[in-house]
């Protein structure tokens, strides 16, 4: 079956520009209520990702995610979000992005056509075996995230992919590629609606159930978060009230600014 670019197609609406602010607003969200089914026909496919990336993790490895334009984005966004929530290091989940640093708040025109750039910035982590790479790419056709998984594939490294259209070729470059078809855009072609919101639950996913394989949740807590403001203090403080069986909240406060975590203060008071 030939490759087909549904994330191209026409959107199912005419005329967005005659529509009032409701109509928009009603039709957007009709549209957004189809990802999640999309994303559920995809578990087994997460399954496999998150299962071999979470073994490679556990013996020391670190997970990429690479991607152009949105798709990089939400790899940084979900990269950049482990360390304060699980208070792992900032380099176990690294976002690359087509284009370097600045292509996170300005386009750089046709940073994602090089197919050979991919490889290079993953190159300059030193990247290896031990890693997991997972290019991320609505269209599925991106040749930076193309070359960068087909190098590093060649390498024995775990690949997987995240698109949004069937067989693409960023699904036959990754070992293990997720495909979430969520079809046609509201505007045709904009594939950071719903495109990239199927991604970023997708992350969310991936990264979620990895760190509960790292033993960085217990319970349904958030036991190593950093402690970067005030409204992490006062939960942090609450959740080692509940884990340590005290009653008195600036003593728990104390405790868990002296250890740095939930996990450290609530280890310390049991020894």
């Amino acid at each position: 079956m030939a490759f087909e670019k549904i994330t191209e197609q026409s959107s199912r609406y005419r005329h967005l520009e005659k529509m009032s602010i409701g109509e928009l607003l009603q039709s957007i969200n009709n549209e957004d209520n189809t990802v999640p089914a999309a994303v559920a026909l995809a578990i087994p496919q997460i399954e496999k990702l998150v299962d071999a990336a979470a073994d490679k993790m556990l013996m020391g490895g670190r997970m990429f995610y690479i991607g152009a334009g949105t798709s990089g984005r939400l790899g940084i966004v979900d990269a950049s979000e482990c360390p304060p929530t699980y208070g792992v290091p900032p380099g176990l989940v690294i976002g690359i992005i087509a284009g370097g640093e600045k292509a996170i708040t300005t386009p750089v025109e046709y940073a994602e056509d090089d197919r050979d750039q991919g490889w290079k910035d993953l190159e300059a982590y030193q990247v290896s075996n031990k890693d997991v790479v997972i290019g991320i790419a609505a269209s599925g056709t991106t040749p930076y995230v193309i070359g960068a998984l087909e190098e590093s594939r060649k390498r024995g490294i775990v690949t997987g992919s995240i698109s949004c259209n069937p067989d693409s070729p960023v699904s036959k470059a990754a070992e293990f590629p997720i495909e979430v078809v969520v079809g046609p855009e509201f505007v045709t072609g904009s594939t950071r609606m719903k495109s990239g919101t199927a991604q970023k639950l997708v992350l969310n996913m991936i990264s979620t159930s990895i760190m509960i394989q790292l033993g960085r949740v217990e319970d349904n807590k958030m036991v190593n978060m950093q402690l970067t403001n005030e409204k992490l203090v006062d939960r942090g403080a609450k959740m080692l009230m509940e884990r340590i069986n005290i009653s008195v909240y600036e003593q728990a406060k104390v405790l868990l600014m002296k250890y740095g975590s939930v996990k450290k203060a609530a280890d310390s008071f049991v020894k």
